[in-house]
């Protein structure tokens, strides 16, 4: 295999728009004989880390795994592992990467386990779904499916429908359509609207702002009034044209990305009435050259007539899989190449740190920076925006304010928006939500 750097895949962000294109044509030389690659990775070993429930996921990664001629040690649920002995995450992977692998896949209940993963493998390692933050590679198999079925993604009408607060399928897709340059329709059903730190994201870093949408008669769909909203990068003077009070009107829906209430991450919360695809709802004029897609398991939310549709994909997104997953580990264990470039700078690297202890903690009670790696993780930020500062966790994303900017050096803090704030260097400045906060950890109030 190659001798270059070790990638990892935690963020769909981990990989530019370039290289994603590229692997989807490798994904097609692979589909043409799945049999014609049993050469490629021989020799390589992946493990399989599964700490929550998959069947898709992890089989398919297994699949592709065998089938580039490499071999396959899993951990199917997390009893069957040592964390159920106490054993930290870093540790699992330090011992299981290098000598037992040499490319890990992570499945982990908690945001940003994906990356703890990353910063001690020494191997490879890729983000099979961590808690509610990203599932990239369900991402990579969802935006080929939809660039085989479309031809493109610039400028496609794409609704996610459902659970878009715990579903993490959703924010790693919204993050890439995105960037590819395609627009969103959001149809929640009321409660699991998207978060505010994916629509922050969304705003800073892609320039996607939100306006009211009517997408015309959707039966089904729609729960309660006013509930779509189309996001897009438009530019300033066509978004100028949409208000709350003259909706974007959807003549088109190119497809719907429909996700299931994810049960298993809220606390009983009641879904009667939760959006549903149905042969009445294929009928609609707005229907007529859209594609349905789910990221499965589904429950209820799609009638299994709807399956015969030949407007329903699902089954193919399940089906690529195996292709786009033996592409992207043939890519990170240097068995292809690629001619394009990385990101400047991945998602999934570390951001200015600030020590434990010292200035803003992750408000995300989910992140594994307030779970187990309390113990040996001090807290990572990235500064998402100076003016006024605002802080993200390097981990799982969660975002928040920070009021009150301190020196290092002279141990005095100033209020974020002061002149003495201003002139302080930015490898000399540490963060803090509040006053006794900054009180707290010996700084004392500027002059």
């Amino acid at each position: 295999m190659g001798t270059a750097p070790k990638r990892d895949l935690v963020s769909i962000d981990d990989l530019s728009c370039a290289e994603i294109m590229e692997l989807f044509r490798h994904a097609d030389q692979f589909r043409e004989d799945l049999r014609s690659w049993s050469d490629l990775c021989r020799g390589s070993i992946m493990a399989t880390l599964f700490l929550e429930p998959s069947t898709r996921t992890r089989l398919s990664f297994e699949s592709a795994m065998l089938r580039l001629g490499g071999g396959v040690v899993t951990a199917a649920e997390a009893s069957s592992t040592s964390q159920a002995k106490g054993e930290s995450l870093a540790d699992t992977v330090r011992v299981v990467g290098g000598a037992y692998a040499d490319i890990l896949v992570v499945r982990h209940p908690c945001d940003g386990a994906a990356r703890v993963a990353a910063q001690y493998a020494s191997v490879p390692v890729i983000n099979g779904g961590d808690g509610v933050h990203e599932h990239p590679t369900q991402t990579l198999c969802d935006l080929y499916t939809l660039w085989r079925e479309k031809g493109e993604l610039e400028g496609l009408d794409v609704v996610l429908c459902g659970d878009l607060r715990f579903s993490r399928t959703i924010h790693s897709f919204a993050y890439a359509l995105a960037r590819f340059g395609a627009n969103i329709v959001t149809i929640p059903y009321p409660g699991f609207e998207m978060p505010k730190p994916v629509l922050e994201r969304l705003d800073a870093e892609f320039g996607v702002s939100a306006v009211a949408a009517s997408v015309g008669d959707l039966p089904g769909l729609a729960v309660g009034d006013n509930s779509a909203a189309y996001l897009t990068a438009s530019r300033p003077h066509q978004l100028a044209l949409f208000t709350r009070l003259t909706p974007h009107h959807v003549e088109r829906i190119d497809a719907i990305y429909m996700t299931r209430a994810q049960r298993e991450r809220h606390s009983g919360q009641s879904t009667e009435g939760y959006p549903r695809i149905s042969t009445e709802l294929m009928k609609a004029d707005v229907m007529r050259d859209a594609r349905i897609m789910h990221p499965l398991p589904r429950t209820d939310e799609i009638e299994y007539e709807v399956d015969s549709d030949p407007r329903s994909i699902y089954f193919r997104q399940a089906e690529f899989g195996v292709p786009v997953r033996m592409a992207l580990m043939a890519y990170l264990l240097g068995a292809i190449e690629i001619e394009a470039e990385s990101p400047e700078q991945f998602a999934s690297s570390p951001g200015r740190r600030f020590g434990a202890g010292v200035g803003a903690l992750c408000p995300n009670e989910r992140c594994i920076t307030n779970s187990e790696a309390v113990r040996y993780l001090p807290a990572e930020f990235r500064i998402r925006r100076e003016d006024p500062p605002v802080l993200s966790c390097a981990y799982c994303g969660a975002s928040r304010r920070a009021e009150w900017i301190g020196c290092v050096t002279s141990r005095r803090y100033h209020r974020w928006d002061s002149g003495d704030a201003r002139k302080i260097k930015a490898e000399n400045r540490v963060y803090f939500e509040s006053e006794e906060q900054a009180r707290v950890e010996g700084y004392s109030v500027g002059r």
